[in-house]
């Protein structure tokens, strides 16, 4: 099992039903569209290297420490 964690995000209403509709609009559950979402901001900037199935990495492409 994957080393996940669990956060609360506090959403405007009107923002989660955008985020819902595109989610099913590209057939992902809101959590995956988040991800989603966020893979793609973290590579943009510079900030995400990996594949989108390895997960995140350390800050010098290490797995990050325990």
């Amino acid at each position: 099992m994957s080393d996940r964690k669990t956060i609360v995000l506090r959403l405007d209403p009107k923002k989660l039903k955008a985020l819902e509709k595109w989610a099913a609009d590209e057939f992902r559950s809101t959590n995956g569209q988040i991800e989603f979402i966020l893979d793609e901001a973290l590579r943009k900037a510079g900030r995400y290297k990996g594949k989108r199935e390895e997960g995140m990495e350390g800050e010098e492409g290490l797995p990050p420490s325990p």
